[in-house]
């Protein structure tokens, strides 16, 4: 499957905004946002044009479909699936990306980012509801339990990626037990719990023209 693979770091000075996609480095003074707040490339530090209507919708759907680690393809597919749900479309977007495994994995802390808790779940090491699962797009619903594998639990990944969750913070909607390498989803997201620096209406103003 096509996947990106330059540096993540353009991707937020492309954005602008924090994404989150180095895990703890992320959180230190090599963010490479902390060093330099402009657009990638030779052009990066030159005066922007005043911006179209389209070009800031096209930027919000950039930054969440990076934000989340997809490709156009299959954030589209989510778009329809919200846009097909009874729920609002912006919201119901957001909910279907926050319910995947791999964002579950990242939220929990038991991974550093987003691409490492895709890449540990392809290799096996998690159980949801003591089934093992491999797919990072796995939707997850109220109540599912998601464990470390017996045998995985004595890597040092997890052990380093749940102290830096714990000083991340663990969200409302799940329930971390760091000493039995669990987590549960007590709930699924509502809009205003999620801090996702994203103006999801706009999303939906693009998909709809």
């Amino acid at each position: 499957m096509a996947r990106y693979t330059d540096p993540v770091c353009r991707l937020c000075r492309r954005e602008g905004v924090k994404l989150f996609l180095k895990g703890e480095r992320c959180y230190t003074d090599k963010c490479a946002i902390e060093r330099r707040l402009y657009a990638p490339g030779q052009h990066g530090q030159e005066r922007r044009r005043k911006v179209s209507e389209y070009a800031v919708q096209l930027r919000e759907k950039q930054r969440l479909k990076r934000m989340y680690g997809l490709l156009e393809r299959q954030f589209r597919k989510y778009f329809v699936m919200a846009e097909r749900s009874r729920e609002v479309t912006g919201p119901a977007l957001l909910t279907l990306l926050e319910r995947r495994l791999d964002n579950m994995v990242y939220r929990l802390g038991m991974a550093g980012s987003r691409a490492e808790a895709r890449q540990l779940i392809r290799h096996r090491h998690f159980l949801v509801n003591g089934t093992r699962v491999n797919i990072p797009s796995y939707l997850t619903k109220a109540g599912d339990e998601i464990t470390v594998a017996e045998k995985s639990r004595k890597k040092d990944v997890f052990r380093r990626s749940l102290e830096l969750g714990q000083r991340r913070g663990t969200p409302a909607w799940l329930q971390l037990d760091a000493d039995n390498f669990a987590g549960k989803v007590v709930k699924l997201p509502e809009r205003e719990e999620l801090t996702i620096p994203v103006n999801e209406r706009l999303i939906v103003e693009l998909y709809s023209k």
